[in-house]
């Protein structure tokens, strides 16, 4: 049966389900999207909008009647409401899911129940909490938001007695967590697939370098001993397994100094650490999510080439339209995402430098290194 397509989220994530499902019209006739601002990026590639808050009740709903299925690009969709519409269209991931990694402190629970690696937590009612459990934890610790956190935006590293008033004031009121600070050897992820059958797959382990909490590079594989790779492989398979509901999830980890894994946080969803696979892979994040969500077999997830994601930012100094950027290289492969104004650290696009010559990692990082001058964003 060909279904209608609803997304929760019309963003860059959004824009890339959209193209992969516009190839699959066997099993999708129509892709709707569900994201408050106008012409949004899923919209500029043949995607219909209805222009709302990702939490606007009676716009979930109207998705839902107009959607034989829904998925999410980003976290923020009202998982009551979603549950309460289950009836009129099929959701994956499932809202119970959505609903536990919403809530930090849930995620973490979660976890914890399932014998899952995680930093030591606590959750955080009022300030003399934080004050009584750094001491548990030792300094740094991190303060983080409950809820509607990403690209680091919800954290706040305190690192000595007299930034804890700074950080708890930072976060007006918001619900609140303290995690132990993990002193990681790397910051690493997986791409991981479930399908409403059961069938879980994963793609290799990638690195991850961050700017300013932000992601700017994936080197895919990852730099780390096979053991390593296995055992961040072997986690996530289970995270997968004790999951409800079907999806593509991007779950971040840590390896520390001795080599072990830790979890940092998972994504219900399609994720930034994934993009290198729309060129490196056999299926792409974005196909193998919809594949998941449909029920059909999981792609391969085998890695064909050495390849970088670079992500393209706003620079901190610039808000406004900006020039169209000149990159070209040899196996270089640009997305642009259709965002005409340019704010600090705004993600635009993102390119995927990739090794189709059986370049090694450290043969495309030094490519890299000369590509970055033109990925500077400046005013048009």
């Amino acid at each position: 049966m060909v279904k209608i397509l609803g997304i929760i989220g019309g963003g860059q994530l959004g824009m890339m389900i959209t193209e992969a499902a516009k190839k699959m019209p066997e099993h999708i006739s129509k892709i709707i999207v569900l994201d408050p601002t106008e012409n949004c990026s899923a919209a500029q590639v043949g995607a219909e909008q209805i222009v709302a808050d990702f939490k606007d009740k009676d716009a979930i709903i109207d998705l839902a009647n107009k959607s034989d299925i829904i998925t999410y690009e980003i976290e923020s969709g009202d998982s009551d409401v979603l549950k309460s519409v289950e009836k009129n269209a099929e959701i994956n991931p499932s809202p119970e899911t959505l609903r536990i990694i919403q809530d930090k402190v849930l995620q973490k629970s979660f976890l914890l129940e399932n014998d899952i690696p995680i930093p030591g937590f606590i959750k955080i009612e009022k300030i003399d909490d934080i004050k009584d459990n750094v001491k548990n934890f030792g300094f740094p610790v991190l303060l983080k938001a409950r809820r509607d956190a990403y690209d680091g935006r919800g954290n706040f590293k305190i690192d000595s007695e007299d930034k804890i008033q700074k950080a708890f004031d930072y976060f007006k009121g918001q619900n609140l967590l303290l995690e132990k600070f993990v002193p990681f050897k790397m910051e690493v992820s997986v791409i991981a697939s479930r399908n409403t059958k059961g069938q879980i797959k994963t793609y290799p382990l990638v690195e991850n370098i961050h700017e300013e909490n932000i992601l700017r590079e994936t080197i895919a594989p990852a730099r780390v001993t096979e053991e390593v790779t296995k055992k961040a492989e072997q986690i996530a398979e289970k995270i997968m397994s004790v999951l409800q509901g079907a999806g593509t999830f991007g779950i971040e980890m840590f390896v520390t100094q001795d080599d072990n894994i830790v979890i940092n946080e998972i994504a219900p969803r399609v994720h930034n650490s994934g993009h290198h696979t729309l060129q490196s892979s056999e299926t792409s994040q974005f196909e193998q999510h919809l594949r998941a969500i449909l029920g059909l077999e999981l792609g391969g997830t085998k890695l064909i080439h050495n390849t970088i994601m670079y992500n393209i930012l706003g620079t901190k100094e610039f808000e406004g339209e900006y020039q169209p950027l000149d990159i070209s290289n040899d196996n270089l492969f640009l997305k642009m995402y259709g965002k005409r104004i340019s704010k600090p650290l705004r993600k635009l696009g993102h390119f995927n430098l990739v090794g189709t010559n059986g370049e090694s990692i450290d043969q495309l990082l030094q490519k890299l290194e000369i590509l970055k001058e033109k990925t500077i964003v400046i005013s048009a």
